[in-house]
Order: C-alpha cells, then sequence, then structure tokens
C-alpha cells in the first residue's frame, strides 16, 4: 500500500484476496498520511478477518539511517524501531528498511560518517528487532546520480550485513527484483549471495533508465524461482498491480500462494 492509494488497507486487502493474493505490505508513509489509518491493533484485527499476511515497510522519505546528522539518525532509529513493534503487535511477518544515503557531492570524510551511521543504525534496529521478534530486511537499493546508497550492489549489501554482524534469523534480505535491473544486476546474482536470507522480494519491472515502477508480467517465474516467504507488487497505482496479475494469469498460473 502506496500513500497514493486511496484505498482504505481493508479495501486494498480484500480486492487483494479477490485477485488471488494473500498477503499485503504497507508502506509507514501511507500509515502517516491516510486519513482511515488503522492502528497496530486493528492492523491485526483485519489480518485475522481477512485471511492475509503482512509485511511493513519502515519510513524513507523523510527520515535517513545514514545522516550525518545525529539528531535526524537517532530519529530514523526510534522510527524504524517503531515501525518493528507496530508489526509485532499486528502480527506481521517482517519490517523492510532502506539501509541509508549520503549526497555525492559532499567530501569524503562526509560519506564516510554517512556510511558508518548506517552501520550504527542497522545495529540498534537489530537489536530491537530481536527484542520484538520481528525480523528486519534490509533491502537493495537503486542506484542514484546525486546520492551514495549503501546497497545498490551485491557487494555492498554483503558488506553491510557483514560489518553490522547480526544473526540472520534477525537481520534478513529484501530483494528488489527491479532495483537490481536498474542498476545493471540479474536478480539471480543476489540470489546466489543471499539465498535462504532473502525474506521479502519486491516485485516490478522498468526498462534499465530508471526505477519507473511498472507492472511485472513474469511473476510466476521469479516467485517460484526465488522462493521467499513474502512477494510484494510494488507499483504506483492499484490498476498496475491488477495487469501483473491479470499478465501472470494470461500465461495459465495461478498466483502462488
Amino acid at each position: 500500500m502506496d500513500v497514493r492509494f486511496k484505498h482504505t488497507v481493508e479495501e486494498f486487502a480484500q480486492q487483494c484476496r479477490e485477485w488471488g493474493l494473500d498477503h499485503v505490505e504497507i508502506k509507514r508513509e501511507y500509515l502517516h498520511g491516510h486519513p482511515d489509518t488503522p492502528s497496530p491493533v486493528e492492523l491485526a484485527a483485519l489480518r485475522e478477518e481477512l485471511d492475509v499476511s503482512l509485511t511493513l515497510h519502515a519510513p524513507f522519505r523523510d527520515w535517513n539511517l545514514g545522516s550525518f546528522n545525529e539528531a535526524v539518525r537517532e530519529a530514523s532509529v526510534e522510527m524504524v524501531c517503531q515501525t518493528l513493534t507496530d508489526a509485532a503487535i499486528a502480527g506481521a511477518g517482517a519490517v523492510v528498511v532502506h539501509g541509508g544515503s549520503v549526497p555525492r557531492r559532499y567530501p569524503e570524510w562526509v560519506r564516510e560518517t554517512a556510511r558508518e551511521n548506517a552501520r550504527r543504525s542497522l545495529r540498534a534496529c537489530v537489536e530491537h528487532a530481536a527484542e520484538v521478534g520481528v525480523p528486519l530486511c534490509l533491502e537493495n537499493q537503486p542506484h542514484s546520480d546525486s546520492d551514495e546508497r549503501h546497497t545498490t550492489t551485491p557487494d555492498d549489501l554483503a558488506a553491510i550485513l557483514d560489518t553490522v554482524d547480526a544473526e540472520p534469523r534477525i537481520l534478513k534480505v529484501t530483494l528488489d527484483v527491479g532495483h537490481a535491473k536498474m542498476n545493471g544486476f540479474d536478480y539471480r546474482e543476489f540470489l546466489e549471495r543471499f539465498g535462504d536470507r532473502i525474506e521479502v522480494v519486491h516485485l516490478h519491472d522498468n526498462d534499465g533508465t530508471s526505477d519507473q515502477h511498472e507492472p511485472h508480467t513474469d511473476l510466476y517465474s521469479v516467485v517460484e524461482d526465488i522462493g521467499a516467504r513474502f512477494n510484494v507488487l510494488e507499483m504506483k497505482t492499484v490498476a498496475d498491480v491488477r495487469r501483473s496479475v491479470q499478465a501472470s494469469a494470461a500465461e495459465g498460473h495461478a498466483w502462488p500462494t
């Protein structure tokens, strides 16, 4: 669920069930921005009533775990930890998180501070994830010409995971196949490196030039190939989600659950 969607969580989840889907991921920005935002307790009730699983996406638009501003970094950690707490109350299976960024135009010492701050922040978030029993899933980010993002390549993602040094059952991976493609990688390169650590998959497509979040027309083979616990159609409109599901059905595939 994106903040651009007009649906309530209940309406969107009901629509997903009609399409044969049984999972909903909610961006924290949606929960901040929608006038009918459910509480974590209400989310838990909806999850049970509609028989769907949930994941939450930690906020990232106005927050940055790798900020070189200590006040912003601490506030960002607090927001991710609150998302983890809410996920535990709602019965969500995981929380997706971005690994931070810093403008490329800044001096190297600033960028190194930002990298270390991202690692510090993730360690703090992982500690809270362990306390509440909800896995934190670090996502591979799309490349940016203006910002240095810390998890755009398999090597970069592996380096962050290694330096944070958390148990794989708590610090897992979100594999975004669209981001991988935009960055010039086949998603299988991430699959080979991280395998069973991949808990969440974000499914969308692009032409390789930008992070377009277009409908993905080959859902079935990608989902079967990766074998993750949660699969998310991450698109800009509800209509694009429908188009992806219809494309899979046109190939004679039922959505795998």
